[in-house]
């Protein structure tokens, strides 16, 4: 009963706040609010009790829930920052008329979230991933009387999409492999090639909700929304679902061996080019997006690596770093009305409590330490080098890079300023960054080592490769190195910020070239295939057959009736004849009767 609780209250609420009239502006914000609170109280039942419940579908087809050690890790900081989330929007949208809009989509996205971290089978997994995907686009285009804003939804919806195909391919290839129910744990047990079908489904899908090359470039987009909807999003929903997803299916993709291999490489390819793009953006919410994806890399990495004690804290930790550093700018546009770094110099100290949470969660975000990230950063990185020592150091050049964006975004909100301090901010923008900030610096005390073990029994996982203090104190330097580095830069000069990398290297252009332009010209050309052949043979044949009824009417029908007078003319000649001997005079009836036996003798006598 507390399972069915955890995911029915935020989804009945949010669904009742969308269906709410005016009256419902009023009191979305304690209803978004207080739901979240008792959904954070049922996620902590939940996670101690790990229930687990079953109902039927089809025949042979039930679906299931249960919280096991990952998901209950998972629910627990769904919950939270939902809870952060949504106290933080109840400051931003103050008296907006869409306010019970806003919250019923929060509410019913992180329901769907919930739903995907408890379900045990496909079935379920692709119901929550579309509500998921339907909410993404509501949101990201929330303010939908700005075309810009709708277009980036429409965007980010297709671009998603077309990764979620690979879950629809990983269902019907488990369908057709034999797997029990279609069961996530059953999954490498798929028959003979259909395992690997599974697989590259899932990987597709994953790659493509969690913005992994080469689906980056919708993440850009979804800026587009409010901060509160980018701090849920690239923190604890949508884009973490998807490393989610592989750290869960993770045998599978030992199985196979070179699903776990192309996941490894596309998240470690992620997080090195994705941070070049962080670097160049003048955007801070581009920057934290960038950002985003580049932390999502070493979270795929770790699930290609084996790592998923590692990777799971690297996901609680970002979504804790992330949701604070998304509130932060957010907090930054509601008082100084931008987003532009050049506009945001000296904002921190303008604002120097929001400045000094903010600056605690991108010092997270680049691996200080002993800040949590450094420690789940190289959790993953030790995995890495089990697994591949080439991935190992590109992990440790993404790792750099981290720390460049950082140190750029910093040295600019700390720059001297002559401006007078910002208009005060409301408390509700305020509370839960200082919560946000604690739990972005200590949440990676699980990867210590001597407690990661510790952390993989809670969760199940294998054993995780633990990373050695060497590998620690190097990872901790380059960190440093790297924010040291690029204030140095940023301070003597300015970093282009134009060109493919600003760009987002021109994924989005080069997605509509290869994917969009042609499927134009496909259905163009199947348009026109329709029109001319399909549409166009059943016009042919209508005029053939109205040409033959044409020719029938001409023809056959005046002929016949032709045949039919004719009788019908012959018929009443012959009935005038036939009265004419009908005189009334015996004599000539006896005549006739004469003739008539004269003819019958002469017919007998010669026949």
């Amino acid at each position: 009963m507390t399972l069915w609780l955890l995911i029915g209250l935020p989804l009945v609420a949010g669904a009742a706040l969308l269906l709410s009239r005016r009256g419902g502006d009023r009191i979305a914000p304690a209803a978004g609010v207080g739901t979240a609170v008792v959904t954070l109280v049922l996620a902590v039942a939940t996670a101690i009790a790990r229930p687990a419940t079953s109902v039927p579908l089809l025949a042979n087809l039930p679906i299931g829930l249960a919280v096991d050690g990952l998901s209950a890790v998972m629910v627990i900081t769904v919950a939270a920052i939902l809870v952060a989330v949504l106290v933080f929007a109840a400051g931003e949208f103050g008296s907006d008329e869409s306010r019970a809009r806003f919250h019923g989509l929060m509410l019913v996205f992180a329901g769907a979230m919930l739903v995907t971290v408890t379900a045990r089978d496909l079935v379920v997994l692709l119901m929550a991933w579309e509500v998921m995907g339907a909410c993404s686009y509501a949101l990201i285009g929330f303010w939908w009387r700005e075309n810009h804003r709708v277009e980036s939804g429409a965007i980010a919806f297709l671009a998603t999409r077309s990764g979620d195909l690979g879950l629809y391919l990983a269902a019907g290839a488990a369908l057709a492999g034999g797997v029990p129910g279609l069961s996530l744990a059953g999954l490498p047990g798929a028959a003979g090639g259909w395992r690997d079908a599974v697989a590259a489904g899932l990987v597709l899908a994953a790659l493509g909700k969690s913005a992994q090359l080469p689906f980056s470039f919708w993440l850009s987009r979804a800026m587009d929304g409010p901060s509160p909807v980018s701090a849920l999003l690239h923190s604890a929903t949508m884009v973490a679902a998807g490393a989610y997803l592989l750290i869960r299916v993770q045998p599978l993709l030992a199985a196979t061996g070179w699903a776990a291999d192309t996941a490894a490489w596309a998240g470690v390819a992620t997080a090195l080019v994705l941070g070049v793009v962080a670097v160049v953006q003048r955007d801070l919410k581009q920057v934290l997006a960038a950002s985003t994806c580049s932390q999502i890399g070493f979270m795929v990495l770790a699930a290609g690596a084996g790592g998923q004690a590692a990777g799971t804290g690297q996901l609680v930790a970002h979504a804790a770093t992330k949701s604070l550093l998304f509130l932060g700018a957010g907090a930054w546009l509601a008082g100084l009305g931008t987003k532009d770094l050049h506009q945001l110099r000296g904002a921190a100290r303008r604002y120097p409590l929001l400045g000094a949470v903010f600056s605690i969660g991108a010092l997270t975000l680049a691996g200080v330490p002993p800040l949590s990230i450094w420690v789940t950063k190289d959790a993953v990185l030790a995995s890495a080098l089990a697994h591949s020592p080439a991935l190992y150091v590109t992990g440790l050049a993404a790792a750099l890079i981290s720390g460049a964006y950082v140190g750029r975004v910093l040295t600019i909100l700390w720059a001297p300023a002559d401006a007078a301090p910002g208009d005060r901010l409301p408390a509700l923008l305020l509370v839960p960054l200082p919560v946000l900030a604690a739990a972005a610096a200590l949440l990676g005390i699980g990867g210590v080592p001597g407690l990661s073990r510790r952390f993989a029994e809670l969760l199940g996982a294998s054993e995780p490769v633990e990373p050695g203090w060497a590998q620690l104190a190097a990872s901790g330097v380059i960190a440093v190195a790297g924010v040291a580095g690029a204030a140095a830069w940023t301070r003597a000069r300015t970093l282009p910020e134009s060109g493919a990398l600003a760009d987002w290297l021109r994924l989005e252009r080069l997605a509509h070239r290869a994917f969009v332009v042609p499927a134009d010209w496909l259905a163009r050309s199947l348009a026109r295939f329709d029109d001319r052949v399909v549409d166009g043979g059943v016009r042919a044949a209508a005029a053939t057959a109205a040409a033959l009824a044409r020719v029938a009417d001409l023809r056959v029908e005046v002929s016949i009736e032709a045949v039919v007078r004719g009788v019908s003319g012959g018929a009443q000649a012959l009935g005038r004849l036939a009265r004419r001997p009908q005189t009334g005079q015996l004599h000539h009836y006896y005549a006739q009767a004469a003739i008539a036996l004269g003819v019958l003798a002469i017919l007998v006598i010669f026949l």
